[in-house]
């Protein structure tokens, strides 16, 4: 499910689904300071429609709904999903040769590659949500510069002392985007 939080004024105010976070802010009195809705997943700023009451908000929000599994082929209980992969004639003739089958063969080299630069790949995206987020956030806010060098070179404790000044809520909620945390109560 994806999530939204919510800050104005430098403080979060609402944290959950769509329809929890519209339903919390069009209660907000209209003299408000304006609230940026930020996706979690992503760390960048998003729009939610306000319009209408509650039930306008329910509606075109409503609750995720968990899919339906689909029968069919492979192994459904594992999560295994069929889908087409194009190799040359070299590429299937060396898999055949691999005990367990080509399907075991690719199972294997996707994960020995995940393992190695899977962590890579992960550190960035999480570096760029937490930027996202900080951005959006605290992009004047003293020490935004310095923050973000110290961001990008993984230096956790310069970047901590950077935003030291910051409101509580901005900064768990940036560290939350490093470390990858949906929690966020």
């Amino acid at each position: 499910m994806t999530t939204f939080t919510a800050f104005a004024g430098g403080a979060r105010i609402a944290h959950g689904s769509a329809c929890e976070v519209a339903l919390a802010l069009s209660a907000l009195a209209p003299d408000a300071p304006p609230p940026l809705v930020l996706d979690d997943a992503t760390g960048k700023a998003a729009d939610l429609d306000l319009r209408g009451g509650p039930e306008a908000i329910r509606r075109r929000y409503p609750a995720p709904e968990a899919p339906e599994p689909k029968p069919g082929r492979g192994r459904p209980k594992l999560g295994v999903v069929p889908r087409e992969v194009t190799l040359l004639p070299r590429h299937w003739e060396w898999l055949a040769r691999q005990p367990g089958g080509a399907s075991a063969a690719l199972r294997r080299l996707v994960e020995a590659a995940r393992r190695e630069g899977g962590s890579a790949e992960d550190l960035r995206v999480r570096r760029e949500r937490a930027y996202s987020a900080m951005a959006a956030l605290a992009g004047d806010a003293p020490g935004f510069e310095e923050a973000s060098r110290a961001l990008f070179a993984g230096d956790r404790p310069r970047l901590e002392a950077q935003i030291a000044t910051w409101p509580g809520d901005i900064q768990a909620y940036v560290l939350a985007r490093l470390d990858d945390s949906a929690a966020l109560d």
